[in-house]
C-alpha cells in the first residue's frame, strides 16, 4: 500500500489539518524541550522549552510543519515575551483556536530563570455554536 504524499509546508509556516471532531472541545498539547533563539542584548544562545495547549476549531496544527517553525527561531535575536506572545499570535492566525496557552520555560542564565505565558480565548469558546 503506497503511503500518502506529504503536503505539509517545511518553510517555517504553520500549516494545519481539518480538525474531524470540530463538535467536541478536546485540548491538544505540545512539548518542544529544544527551543534556542538569541539574547537580543548578548548575543548569546538562549534554550527552554515550549509548552503549547490548545483547543481547535475548524482546524489543527501540522506538528512537522511546527517544529519547522520553531527552528525559525533559532538565529533570531528576541526577548522571552516577544518569543512567547509571537508563537501565540502565529498559532491564531494560523488556526483560530477556541483557546490556545503558550508557555515558555526558559533555562536559567545569570542565575535567573525565566517563565512566560500568554493565552488567547476565542469569542465564541465555551458557547454551544
Amino acid at each position: 500500500m503506497p503511503s500518502a504524499e506529504n503536503v505539509y509546508r517545511t518553510d517555517g509556516t504553520i500549516d494545519s489539518f481539518e480538525n474531524q471532531f470540530p463538535g467536541r472541545d478536546y485540548e491538544i498539547e505540545f512539548t518542544a524541550p529544544e527551543f534556542t533563539s538569541v539574547c537580543p542584548m548578548t548575543g548569546q544562545p538562549d534554550f527552554g522549552t515550549i509548552f503549547v495547549t490548545y483547543t481547535p476549531d475548524k482546524r489543527c496544527i501540522e506538528l512537522r510543519s511546527f517544529k519547522y517553525y520553531l527552528q525559525t527561531f533559532r538565529n533570531r535575536g528576541i526577548f522571552y515575551e516577544n518569543v512567547v506572545n509571537t508563537i501565540l499570535d502565529d498559532i491564531v492566525a494560523a488556526i483560530a483556536p477556541r483557546m490556545a496557552t503558550v508557555t515558555g520555560e526558559f533555562n536559567t542564565r545569570g542565575g535567573i530563570a525565566a517563565r512566560v505565558t500568554a493565552t488567547f480565548v476565542g469569542s465564541d469558546a465555551g458557547s454551544d455554536a
